[in-house]
């Protein structure tokens, strides 16, 4: 298992436009990705889950990448959330 943390620096936080990049991203992998805030998870894979943690600019939150491509997995996400949220 993987992980990494990150604060977020969108100025809406994980709202629909990025919550949908990032499932699109999540999905690219046979991984299983998982978002933590403040005690609460979700699959990165699904939507409504994703947006219910209701993700603000300046939380941070925890990321875990389980499975058979979980470094490469990893890699990419920690990226795409430097660029993207």
């Amino acid at each position: 298992m993987k992980s990494f943390t990150y604060t977020i620096t969108d100025e809406v936080g994980i709202h629909a436009r990025p919550a949908g990049l990032l499932v699109k991203e999540a999905k690219k992998y046979g991984s299983v990705v998982r978002i933590e805030k403040e005690g609460k998870s979700a699959e990165a894979g699904k939507l409504m889950a994703l947006m219910g943690l209701g993700v603000k600019k300046g939380d941070t939150v925890t990321v875990t990448v389980e499975g058979e491509d979980e470094e490469t997995a990893a890699e990419n996400l920690e990226i795409f959330f430097k660029n993207h949220l």
